[in-house]
């Protein structure tokens, strides 16, 4: 009797947020493209890839550059 006395308000708060999550992914707008991730992981989008390592040390260069010059 006593171990019901535990399981059932936990049960019952475990359930109620398992509902509470549910209503915030809801509202928050998760579900709202089912489809959109399957099509983009199909597009070639060139212009998000990530520049070649010279270029990386030649933007780095330039940030620094950058950050003297505003002193």
């Amino acid at each position: 009797m006593s171990v019901l006395l535990i399981l059932i308000p936990a049960a019952l708060g475990l359930g109620l947020l398992g509902l509470i999550a549910f209503l915030w992914t809801l509202r928050s707008g998760q579900y709202d493209d089912l489809e959109g991730a399957s099509h983009r992981i199909l597009i070639d989008d060139e212009a998000g890839a990530a520049p070649p390592e010279n270029e990386l040390v030649d933007l780095a260069s330039q940030k620094q550059r950058t950050i003297t010059e505003q002193k």
